[in-house]
C-alpha cells in the first residue's frame, strides 16, 4: 500500500505565514494553477481510493487535478484546529508567548498535538483496513502528523516534515520497513520507483 500525499495549493493565507485552520479560504489564482498543474503526475499514480479533507481549499485543489468525481470527504483530514491562534503567523505568536511550539503546545481553544494524532491514526487504521493505494488531499500540518505516525516516529517528530503547497509525498514500505518515498515533488518530476513488491506494510 502507498499514500500519497497532496497539500493543497496556496492560498493568501499561505503565502502569508498565517496560520489557516477552520477559516475556509479559498485558493489563490496562483494555488489554482498549481493545482492543474499536479493532474497529469496525479493521475499517472492510478490510485484506488481518494480522500480529501472537508475544507474548500483541498477539495478544489483535487477537482482541479482532475479527481472531483471520485472524491470522498473524511472529516478526520481537517486541519489542526488553531483556535484563538487561527489567522496568526508563528512570529506574531511567539512575540506574545515566546518559544511557543505548536507540536508540544498546542493551541488555546484549538486542539492539542494529541487531539490531532487521534484523527491521523483513525485515518491510517481505515486506510491499512483496505490495503489500497490512496490519495489524500489536505493541509501541511495535518500532514506532517500523518507522516510521522506512519513512520512509527512520536508525533512531535511531525516538526521535521516541512510540507510545500500543491507538492506530492509518498509513504510506503522499503524493505517491509514505512518509509517515506518522496517529499515535496513537484509537477513534471521523475518519481522514485514504486513497485508492487514494496506494497504491503508490517
Amino acid at each position: 500500500m502507498h499514500l500519497f500525499l497532496v497539500r493543497h495549493g496556496a492560498t493568501e493565507w499561505s503565502v502569508s505565514g498565517r496560520h489557516t485552520g477552520r477559516t475556509d479560504i479559498p485558493l489563490s489564482p496562483e494555488g489554482e494553477a498549481e493545482a492543474r498543474n499536479l493532474g497529469p503526475l496525479l493521475r499517472s499514480l492510478h490510485p484506488r481510493l481518494v480522500l480529501s479533507s472537508p475544507f474548500s481549499r483541498a477539495r478544489h485543489t483535487a477537482e482541479l487535478a482532475g479527481f472531483g468525481e471520485t472524491l470522498r470527504i473524511d472529516p478526520d483530514l481537517a486541519e489542526w484546529d488553531y483556535g484563538r491562534y487561527e489567522g496568526r503567523t508563528t512570529l506574531d505568536i511567539c512575540r506574545e508567548t515566546p518559544g511557543w511550539d505548536l507540536f508540544r503546545d498546542g493551541t488555546p481553544e484549538g486542539e492539542s498535538l494529541s487531539d490531532v494524532t487521534r484523527r491521523v491514526r483513525r485515518v491510517l487504521a481505515k486506510l491499512e483496513e483496505t490495503g489500497q493505494d490512496a490519495l489524500l488531499f489536505a493541509h501541511g500540518h495535518l500532514l506532517r502528523v500523518l507522516v510521522a505516525n506512519w513512520l512509527r516516529l512520536p508525533s512531535d517528530s511531525a516538526r521535521h516534515f516541512a510540507i510545500e503547497t500543491s507538492s506530492l509525498t509518498i509513504l510506503g514500505n522499503e524493505h517491509a520497513w514505512p518509509a517515506l518515498l518522496a517529499l515535496n515533488r513537484k509537477p513534471f518530476e521523475i518519481l522514485p520507483d514504486i513497485t508492487p513488491s514494496h506494497r504491503s506494510r508490517p
